[in-house]
């Protein structure tokens, strides 16, 4: 394959001066597709105005961090969230506000961002679950400290097995939460001054969470009525929102666009709770919850408490059909290669009684089966696809 133009090159022939266009605030900057987890990739677009605000108010949020002090003049920031999904989080344009130091990969092998974490001295990024999970292996075979780093996780629940092994590299890890229409940053998990002084753990607890509103957010859970529900940290609804920077629409598509936008606020699709301190947590999609028996069940609740479990490396639930309950959950699980020839689904189902036993889940909720699978499929930005899982096991496979 030849290669028509090298970067460096370009650089170098390159003036080092640009004369800006005097655009309009509202003007378009960008277009992506979300990913598809739960339908077709749908096209979501940001003014400029959309990202300067959206840039401030994630800043704004990361500066006043109580757990954790980000020094501007001491950071080195590398992404591993890809720059296609929702502009990588907007962290490059909040890196760049900063004037922090940006080292961006190129290939996004685990051997060679370890390399460049150690080398290039990174202090601060962000990835999904399965992205730490992945890196985490590579420190695991090469023995590396990762000591300092700070990583933002979003994209998906953080498990708390994964945050555990996490902690053991060095690596300090908080949440985020958003959609690729939300520009996508709408809110971050922090600790209040009354927390510092707990254990680790329960630290871990809140900093696994969905957190609370960023500047210029405004959220909200409501029920099917479009009814606001209290914050009790049990009253559950769809997560609904307000904030300048969320995309006004779906390009093209006059029809979810308007289901995106009812009541005058921005429906996520998201079933959550909000607690009396502010705090969200999210309990699962609306197309992921499963119904059974007429008892609800969340995946993320699953998923979270099978990702503690010592064997499993990997897991996704879902609903299949089921003749006498309407829905069964099914876990589809990739194990740890030590463990291959020695999984046991009952021990797997007795140490999910222990959370039957405290209320955590129902015993409706203990899953009648478990698949093992090599791998599970992901989507461009490294989910689990739920997509293909459901379509799979529906065809019978």
């Amino acid at each position: 394959m030849s290669i028509e133009l090298e970067y460096e090159q370009m650089l170098q022939d390159s003036s080092p001066y640009y004369d800006f266009p005097d655009l309009d605030e509202d003007t378009v900057a960008t277009t992506f597709y979300t990913t598809g987890t739960e339908g077709p990739p749908k096209g979501v677009c940001f003014t400029h105005r959309q990202l300067v605000l959206h840039t401030l108010g994630v800043a704004t949020a990361l500066s006043g961090l109580n757990f954790m002090k980000i020094d501007t003049s001491k950071e080195v920031y590398m992404p591993l969230t890809p720059m296609f999904h929702a502009n990588a989080w907007g962290q490059p344009y909040v890196a760049t506000l900063s004037a922090i130091k940006q080292v961006y990969p190129g290939k996004y092998d685990v051997f060679t961002l370890l390399k460049l974490i150690k080398k290039e001295k990174v202090t601060i990024t962000h990835c999904v679950p399965t992205i730490l999970d992945i890196l985490l292996l590579g420190v695991e075979m090469e023995k590396v400290d990762l000591s300092g780093l700070k990583m933002g996780i979003g994209g998906a629940a953080l498990p708390k097995g994964l945050a555990r092994r996490a902690l053991n590299a060095g690596i300090t890890c908080w949440s985020a939460y958003g959609l690729s229409e939300t520009c996508p940053v709408v809110t971050m998990s922090d600790l209040k001054d009354y927390m510092m002084d707990w254990d680790t753990d329960r630290k871990m607890d809140v900093l696994q969470g969905q957190g609370m509103p960023i500047p210029l957010v405004q959220m909200e859970v409501m029920d099917e009525e479009g009814r606001i529900l209290p914050h009790d940290g049990r009253s559950t609804g769809e997560i609904v929102l307000r904030a300048p920077w969320l995309t006004k629409g779906y390009t093209k598509d006059p029809g979810r666009t308007e289901q995106l936008w009812r009541n005058g606020w921005m429906h996520t699709g998201d079933l959550g709770n909000i607690d009396e301190e502010g705090y969200l947590h999210l309990t699962d999609r609306i197309k992921d919850v499963i119904k059974s028996g007429g008892e609800w069940i969340s995946t993320l609740t699953l998923e979270n408490l099978l990702s503690n479990y010592e064997a499993i490396a990997q897991v996704g639930v879902i609903g299949i059909a089921d003749e006498r309950w309407g829905e069964r959950p099914l876990a589809v699980l990739v194990l740890k290669s030590e463990y291959k020839d020695k999984f046991s689904p009952e021990d797997v189902k007795q140490y999910l009684q222990q959370f039957v036993d405290n209320g955590t889940i129902s015993k409706w909720a203990v899953p009648d089966r478990f698949d093992i699978v090599d791998q599970l499929p992901q989507t461009a930005a490294a989910k689990v696809d739920k997509k293909v899982l459901r379509k799979k096991y529906q065809a019978g496979k």
